[in-house]
């Protein structure tokens, strides 16, 4: 095994886990062959070049003093590629971190050993309909789920988590979630931190009760009209996390995995933050942001030199106050103490990698984008276009061609229903699922820029994105090409609470 895999393995100081077979039968759940579209090919039911066993089951962990805290998480095995295709984070209830090479074919056995249904949905990866975790395939206590893919995304941050329709929320919330890491080799050449020095950072909000239980939020419909807000940041799954570091530079991967809660991301002194990547891995260059705007399921990559710092000083990683529901105070997010160690690194680069975005000339709706209006209808339900979900119907103007490149408008509209919940925003961070897209304009009306402008100047809207913030009153284009695969996704508020109470639409990927 090389030493970037040594160092990675003793990092997270993984119990060992080996390497068993396992043979294909009827554990195979019958919706996986039941005639979706652009299923696994043949070869692949042979040698997958990873295979892991999944499984989702209620814990108790420690993560207070006296009292275990009850927890929903996934736990991993192994069964074909190298030791470190998973690796624990000691101490946490969150899921194994998958790691990947670009091109690999992986197969995932899901064991759900929950109380309730539920499915895995790869947030941010390219990947056919019956892999994608669409919630009309969840399955029931004690059923199995095979998911059988080929990695093809670029090197990047992405993550996992459950998709039930109405239980995607408390899911996640119980535990239920883990980051997807892919690597390549144009990735491996840039010299970019790497082992040790390449730390994720899953940042999340909580309420635990005098008994260390989770709570999750106290009944009130505002609790589902707003989302939920915890009073407790965990890091990594961690309370009053602390991230020792020697002297040197490293590479910071920041996952908001928040119900609802956006962060507003800065170094307490000052120091301008060095972004490196998106939802959909590296940028072509670092840019410098004062902060960045960091709404629920997005990612982004820092690079944080702490060479010129003090043996013994602390870092302090905050959330600035914006004008927002959940944003009204700053705080802490995570303390940072820089240790006696100094290391070598190779200096950052002025260009990272080459990106081939889309041409916008080659949209098929360029002067009349298909549009989405973001809303809260009588009786109080948040709506795309004035519709909830439903769980296989799709509108015609939610059916797109394959190979199409279109562009997409998101309008956050205030003045109809309660765009604003007695003057508190409330943003939309809006997911596709299946793929990666490009943010083209943003707009706001005058009436709506003072409190736009406490968050706008984080928007990090260069790269490859899955989920873009909405905010109220503005209207977001994207760009997006539907490649590879045909059939039935996913677009929806990544506010969970939102998701959960019907914001959240199919769109269909019909043949050319």
């Amino acid at each position: 095994m090389d030493g970037e895999n040594i160092s990675r393995r003793d990092w997270f100081r993984i119990a060992g886990l080996g390497s068993v077979s396992l043979v294909l039968s009827a554990c195979v759940p019958k919706q996986f062959f039941k005639g979706e579209e652009n299923l696994i090919e043949p070869e692949s039911l042979i040698s997958p070049d990873l295979e892991i066993s999944l499984r989702a089951v209620p814990d108790q962990i420690q993560i207070f003093p006296e009292k275990k805290t009850s927890v929903w998480r996934y736990q991993g095995e192994v069964l074909t590629g190298p030791d470190d295709t998973l690796l624990d984070i000691p101490g946490s209830y969150l899921g194994p971190i998958i790691q990947a090479n670009q091109g690999e074919r992986i197969r995932v056995h899901f064991l759900n050993d929950l109380p309730e249904p539920s499915i895995i949905h790869w947030h941010g990866l390219h990947v056919p309909p019956a892999a994608d975790g669409h919630p009309r395939l969840v399955i029931d206590p004690g059923d199995t789920y095979i998911y059988d893919f080929k990695v093809k995304d670029r090197a990047g941050t992405y993550w996992y988590h459950p998709h039930p329709h109405g239980r995607t929320g408390p899911q996640v919330y119980g535990g239920l979630a883990g980051l997807f890491l892919i690597h390549s080799k144009e990735e491996t050449e840039l010299g970019l931190p790497e082992g040790e020095f390449d730390i994720p950072l899953v940042i999340q909000d909580r309420d635990f009760n005098e008994e260390n239980q989770l709570v999750y939020g106290t009944g009130h419909m505002m609790d589902r009209m707003v989302g939920f807000l915890g009073s407790q940041i965990m890091i990594n799954g961690m309370p009053d996390y602390e991230l020792p570091v020697s002297r040197r530079p490293y590479r910071l991967r920041l996952l908001n995995g928040s119900n609802s809660r956006i962060y507003k991301l800065a170094w307490e002194d000052g120091t301008p933050l060095t972004v490196l990547g998106t939802d959909g891995g590296l940028l072509e260059a670092p840019i410098q942001k004062e902060y960045v705007t960091l709404a629920p399921a997005q990612r982004i990559e820092i690079w944080a030199d702490f060479s010129q710092d003090q043996p013994g000083s602390i870092k302090n990683l905050i959330s600035l106050p914006f004008d927002g529901y959940g944003g009204q105070a700053d705080f802490l997010v995570t303390r940072i103490k820089v240790g006696m160690e100094a290391g070598d690194s190779a200096p950052l680069r002025d260009q990272l990698v080459r990106l081939t975005p889309h041409n916008i000339e080659d949209a098929v709706n360029r002067n009349s984008p298909r549009s989405f209006l973001l809303n809260l209808a009588p009786g109080m339900v948040w709506t795309i276009n004035g519709r909830t979900f439903e769980m296989e119907e799709v509108a015609q103007d939610e059916v797109v061609q394959l190979n199409d490149l279109e562009i997409w408008e998101f309008e956050n509209r205030v003045g109809m229903g309660m765009g604003m919940m007695g003057g508190m925003s409330v943003p939309h961070p809006i997911h596709l699922h299946g793929l990666q897209f490009q943010i083209l304009e943003r707009k706001i009306p005058a009436s709506n820029r003072d409190g736009w402008n406490t968050l706008s100047e984080g928007f990090v809207d260069e790269g490859w994105h899955d989920t873009v913030l909405v905010y109220p009153g503005e209207k977001v284009k994207i760009l997006v090409k539907f490649d590879d695969f045909t059939g039935l996704y996913l677009f929806h508020c990544h506010n969970l609470e939102h998701e959960d109470m019907g914001m959240m639409r199919n769109y269909r990927v019909d043949p050319a």
